[in-house]
């Protein structure tokens, strides 16, 4: 599945775009210590493998699709780029602008991924979101997210294309870790640290970097070990010690501008009219 670029085509490096919502979103320092496990990806790929996170908080394979956010995604692609992405964590809230059906408007967006990037001569990738940390008593995890991946890996399926299952392998890990222990790869802050202007102590969706790096261990080898993506891409599978540092933290400005302009205006849309509205982080 890797790209070959015929004579006198320039050789580019390898990407690997991802689109999702807050769960993948790479953080600025304010955010500390909370990760998305895309920038901790990088750790488990060569330096010659470039990773496009286009992620957005808060985004559902609908906002994400209308706000013009996939279509920036395929304006700037390549023959033999990968899109990995992933919904599911959003688009069962009921707001209108977010809210998908999972057998019907959340596959019909999640089909325009799959074919968008294939009419592009790339390759897409299926990921099957982590399930939010909810235990009970017993140890046993709550399936909050429900139809959606099950949805998902219908698609997959039905358009042969491959799955990185997350989803199931976070259900056996939360549940191997149980109710106390699982707090450390979520965002309860531990004693001494400060609670930052965005971070909400006790929060049980979003990942510490901790939890963001083993995401991202199992996602690399995961499309390692399917043969998605060539052997020689991957590296360091079996590190077990990683600093803060090494995760690709981003200074504000540069978060912004991401956010900000990883936007295109969607065929038909009226001249003049804005790529994106969003705001929040």
């Amino acid at each position: 599945m890797t790209y070959a670029p015929g004579p006198g085509q320039e050789q580019h490096r390898p990407r690997i775009f991802v689109a999702g919502g807050s769960n993948a979103v790479d953080r600025p320092y304010s955010f500390l210590p909370m990760a998305g496990w895309t920038q901790a990806l990088p750790l488990f790929l060569h330096e010659a493998v470039e990773v496009v996170n286009c992620s957005r908080a808060r985004a559902s394979s609908k906002s994400f699709r209308e706000r013009g956010r996939l279509q920036w995604i395929l304006d700037t692609m390549r023959p033999g780029d990968y899109l990995l992405f992933g919904f599911g964590q959003t688009d069962w809230k009921p707001d209108p602008g977010l809210h998908t059906e999972p057998f019907s408007t959340f596959l019909e967006h999640m089909t325009a991924y799959v074919h968008g990037t294939r009419e592009r001569g790339a390759h897409p990738v299926i990921l099957l979101p982590y399930e939010r940390r909810r235990i009970d008593r017993h140890g046993n995890v709550a399936r909050f997210l429900g139809d959606y991946p099950v949805a998902a890996r219908q698609l997959a399926e039905d358009e042969h294309v491959p799955v990185v299952d997350l989803y199931e392998q976070s259900l056996q890990w939360w549940e191997e870790l149980g109710p106390e222990a699982s707090k450390a790869v979520f965002t309860y802050l531990r004693p001494g640290e400060p609670l930052q202007e965005h971070v909400l102590d006790g929060d049980n969706v979003h990942l510490r970097a901790e939890g963001a790096i083993e995401c991202a261990r199992f996602i690399a080898r995961s499309m390692l070990e399917q043969g998605v993506i060539p052997a020689h891409w991957g590296r360091d599978l079996d590190r077990t010690r990683f600093s803060y540092e090494e995760l690709g933290w981003l200074d504000e400005e540069t978060f912004w501008h991401r956010t900000k302009t990883r936007v295109s205006k969607m065929p038909g849309a009226p001249a003049g009219a804005p790529a994106n509205k969003e705001s929040g982080a």
